[in-house]
């Protein structure tokens, strides 16, 4: 390397040190740097943050926790009083409650399996209503919203909308299951109503 080369190379040397010390080119660095920080912030936030809804997000209700247990039934339909068992219990890694009523009378003539449980994404109640009636009946889920100490359900069947509000009744300690319908003028109106207390 001849003494032109070695001084063309240190000049080169010093351009860059000089362009690399202009407060331009270090500004530009800095938030190339902080952008690149963030984004592995976000990133490690993301791979943290549990999601809204699956096994880790356990369904815990204040309301639905007074539903665990045993109780008994009396349903009033169609101007007729039938007597129900129910049996309410937390299943599926606690995620729905499951409510079963069964008829009193031999043979029985009616039995279901309610599961209610909740959406945090959408921020609302959801039920699957099943019994005797088949699969196609049960195909409508009901969705809830909670106002105080009830949570109606709303199921909009094929043939209309239906209601189911579950309130919790606190000084007496019982339930009631009030479900509506609407009749040929809209209007809603009762189609049964249905009240628990603490059986064995």
């Amino acid at each position: 390397m001849n003494v032109g080369q070695s001084l063309s190379r240190i000049g080169e040397e010093r351009l860059k040190l000089m362009i690399l010390s202009r407060p331009v080119i270090r500004s530009i660095v800095l938030a190339v740097a902080l952008i690149l920080g963030f984004s592995t912030i976000r990133e490690t936030v993301a791979q943290t943050q549990e999601p809204l809804d699956g096994p880790k997000r356990i369904f815990k209700d204040d309301l639905l926790e007074n539903l665990a247990g045993k109780w008994q039934l009396a349903r009033t339909i169609r101007g007729t009083q039938v007597q129900n068992t129910v049996d309410a219990e937390w299943v599926l890694n606690h995620q729905f409650i499951r409510i079963h009523m069964k008829d009193t009378a031999v043979p029985s003539q009616y039995e279901a399996m309610v599961f209610v449980g909740y959406d945090n994404a959408s921020e609302r109640y959801v039920v699957h209503w099943i019994d005797i009636f088949g699969g196609r009946f049960s195909e409508t889920l009901g969705y809830g919203r909670r106002q105080a100490d009830s949570i109606e359900f709303v199921f909009e069947y094929p043939d209309g909308p239906f209601h189911n509000t579950f309130t919790w009744n606190r000084e007496a300690k019982t339930w009631t299951f009030l479900m509506e319908t609407r009749n040929s003028s809209g209007k809603w109106v009762q189609f049964a109503k249905d009240e628990l207390k603490r059986g064995s």
